[in-house]
């Protein structure tokens, strides 16, 4: 569906959208299964890890702590563990309090085992949560209409690059697909690998990124969203041409995009090793601080204007355990969580490159930031990313096949053929 609203209310129209699409029936518990206890600090469990994520994310636990309402205790988990380890985190006995991830059909998913505590509280005590906007109430909220989630900030992504390499190259952003092609060509034929990737390693998800994009440029972001539903195939012609569109660009690939993680194919990038990357921004978190005025990007390029134009901005925020015995230390925590102070010490810690959720919350005013802004309130549809718009458990059939298809990508049709059954495991079960 396509909402032809102007400005940052077609922005958060399209959160709505792309948070209820996916949303399946949840039950969530409104009260803790252990008994609330008044003592000890709430555990803060945490995917952000990289440097200057990390040291925000400490910021903020101190911020709280002088609030003198209660304190939390962060436990920073690398990413890809914390991937990986959050079923076995939110089912054990003795689980973490809060948690950083996503909202959307990603917390759904976890709601509908029991797993996620009832927020309701938070949002209807907060004055911060009442001021934000209707999408986001959506997006945070269960098919069985609890609330589940506290967003904090959302972030874009697009082809991102120094802007000193492409004026020393002597280059330019393309405005479309052809220009995209030219570009390519023109970075090869001066030594430099046009296009970083980074899937190789733990973070094999990042090729998502390739196939969100020109899915949502080919079919548009409501077939997407519906092909992660299950209510389209895998081995469809329309997921046929985004692979065949994907094999143009494969010749411009860093040859080693598929070995190494995105934090090297990053640090390729800011060294001049590679041209250009899709990746979010979170990748910034990593750079150096004297390379951030450095950065630029453009938006991924359009392939059919007649497909309304979309984007991927995912949000990020906090759940917490049904089973948490400090409930009410939770509440006072997530509670802060949704101030615009909260989110500003975040966004003053890191790298910047993030804008608060809270709309009384000022993000880091620089040039990047604002282009970024634009970019994404341009756009006529929001999507999240892969898992994000299907489920953690959907991920690593796509994993599978695109890693499959980076190295083989003659082997297309079985590929396809594959990533349906595995995806069909996945529905069904």
């Amino acid at each position: 569906m396509t909402n032809h609203q102007t400005g940052r209310r077609r922005f958060l129209a399209g959160l709505g959208a792309a948070g209820t699409t996916a949303l399946l029936s949840s039950c969530v518990t409104s009260t803790s299964s252990g008994k609330s206890s008044s003592k000890g600090s709430v555990t803060l469990q945490s995917n952000v890890s990289a440097p200057q994520a990390k040291a925000a994310m400490q910021d903020l636990v101190a911020a709280y702590a002088k609030k003198g309402s209660g304190r939390a205790s962060l436990n920073t988990v690398a990413a890809e563990t914390f991937r990986t380890q959050l079923p076995t985190y939110l089912t054990s006995a003795n689980p973490p309090d809060v948690y950083t991830w996503y909202p959307g059909s990603v917390a759904d998913a976890y709601a509908k085992k029991d797993l996620l505590l009832d927020l309701g509280e938070v949002w209807s005590s907060s004055p911060d949560l009442k001021s934000y906007s209707k999408a986001l109430n959506s997006l945070c909220t269960s098919s069985s209409g609890k609330k589940v989630f506290v967003p904090a900030t959302y972030y874009w992504w697009g082809m991102f690059y120094r802007k000193s390499n492409f004026a020393k190259w002597g280059v330019s952003e393309p405005k479309s697909w052809d220009d995209f092609l030219d570009l390519c060509d023109k970075l090869k034929s001066k030594g430099v690998d046009p296009i970083g990737l980074g899937a190789g390693g733990n973070t094999a998800w990042v090729a998502s990124a390739w196939f969100d994009y020109l899915d949502i440029r080919i079919n548009g972001a409501e077939y997407h969203r519906e092909l992660l539903a299950g209510k389209h195939r895998f081995d469809d012609p329309e997921v046929r041409k985004v692979f065949d569109r994907w094999q143009e660009v494969l010749p411009y690939f860093d040859p080693n995009g598929d070995a190494v993680p995105f934090q090297d194919a990053t640090t390729a990038l800011l060294n001049g090793r590679t041209g250009m990357m899709l990746i979010g921004t979170f990748f910034a978190d990593a750079a150096p601080k004297d390379a951030l005025d450095d950065i630029d990007f453009f938006r991924f390029p359009v392939i059919d204007p007649k497909i309304p134009l979309a984007e991927e901005a995912p949000v990020d925020g906090y759940f917490a355990s049904a089973r948490t015995g400090r409930r009410d230390q939770v509440v006072d925590l997530m509670s802060y969580l949704a101030t615009a102070e909260s989110q500003e010490i975040y966004i003053k810690g890191s790298s910047g490159t993030v804008l608060p959720c809270n709309p009384k919350a000022k993000d880091a005013g620089t040039a990047l930031v604002k282009k970024g802004r634009a970019h994404v309130e341009e756009a006529a549809e929001i999507t999240q990313f892969f898992n994000r718009d299907s489920s953690d458990a959907l991920q690593p059939t796509a994993d599978t096949a695109l890693t499959r298809f980076l190295a083989k990508p003659k082997e297309i049709g079985s590929i396809l053929t594959g990533w349906q059954r595995d995806a069909e495991k996945i529905w069904n079960a």
